[in-house]
């Protein structure tokens, strides 16, 4: 089962290819790919806030992340879900994003009746974002 379902592809010569946008979905348009194709994510919880890293797979990406996935397009993405800003940190020793999405987990993991109490699925919900194309 490992490694099952995340759309990791093994070609013939043992190499791993990233997935494609799937066809028919909202980023088979000519010109953008999922965030799942160019970055990362894990995510947790501090409280009543998510905390979600983004990690860009090349480095070369890390200067495309930080233009398309702003804070203000982070909260659009997550509109209903939370209810608080999203604040934006930039790693780029790290080539990464840290994210925090205040008033997303209902009161945080001790209280909270939500189903995902610790913020966990928040990376994969960001991954799923449309961006352009990187050049």
């Amino acid at each position: 089962m490992r490694g099952r379902g995340r759309g990791v592809r093994k070609p013939s010569d043992g190499r791993t290819s990233l997935p494609r946008a799937k066809r028919g979905g909202r980023s088979d348009r000519k010109g953008k790919v999922l965030l799942l194709d160019l970055a990362h994510a894990r995510s947790g919880d501090k409280g009543d806030t998510a905390n979600v890293g983004l990690i860009a797979r090349k480095p070369q990406y890390y200067a495309h992340l930080v233009k398309h996935v702003t804070a203000a397009r982070v909260a659009r993405h997550f509109k209903g879900m939370i209810t608080g800003p999203v604040e934006r940190f930039e790693l780029p020793n790290l080539h990464a994003l840290n994210f925090l999405l205040h008033g997303a987990l209902d009161g945080g993991g001790t209280i909270s009746l939500k189903t995902d109490a610790q913020g966990k699925v928040f990376s994969t919900a960001l991954l799923r974002m449309v961006l352009e194309a990187p050049p």
